[in-house]
């Protein structure tokens, strides 16, 4: 067996503990967002955030080109569309949402907090972009986030593999005041 200990690690190559309360914050859409890995973390091979989310976040349909997309409910219940099913989950169940799937999602219980994680990793350098950091961890006020989807140029949902689809939402009643809506 060869000696590679010359070699230095690769990006990602790395053991490494975070924990959510340490992780780097953001708030957008309504949702607070702690980054427990990244794409700098893990070489971008994935990613994994913890979501707090108020009553009826979530996105209308759209597709992730090149991520699969997977969720982990540690608190309250969310209803899924998945290609045209619709599904509803809650404490302890395991989502995963291929690359290129339609997909919409919406917090049904009054609030709902999630494991999201991406691989490869993607939609985590967004948030991290577009978000607004905070040291706060509790859910941003329901006035600070617009309705409707965020509004993104087209290199910028080209740059995270992110496409909004034009249809109607069959997750529409959302039953949240500000609209909440974000992937």
């Amino acid at each position: 067996m060869p000696d590679n200990s010359d070699l230095s690690p690769i990006s990602g190559d790395t053991s490494f503990i975070r924990h959510a309360d340490d992780a780097p914050a953001y708030s957008m859409q309504g949702i607070l967002w702690s980054m427990l890995a990244d794409r700098d973390d893990t070489g971008g091979r994935w990613s994994m955030m913890e979501q707090l989310m108020p009553k009826g976040a979530g996105p209308p349909p759209h597709r992730h080109l090149w991520s699969d997309e997977t969720f982990y409910i540690l608190d309250g219940t969310i209803t899924f569309l998945m290609s045209d099913a619709i599904r509803t989950a809650g404490k302890g169940a395991f989502v995963n949402i291929a690359r290129n799937t339609r997909h919409a999602f919406r917090v049904d219980s009054d609030t709902a907090r999630i494991l999201n994680g991406y691989t490869p990793a993607s939609m985590e350098a967004m948030l991290a972009e577009l978000g607004k950091r905070t040291d706060k961890r509790v859910l941003p006020p329901p006035e600070a986030a617009p309705p409707g989807k965020p509004q993104m140029t087209d290199e910028l949902l080209a740059r995270y593999g992110l496409v909004w689809l034009d249809e109607p939402d069959p997750l529409a009643s959302r039953g949240h005041s500000s609209g909440n809506r974000h992937d």
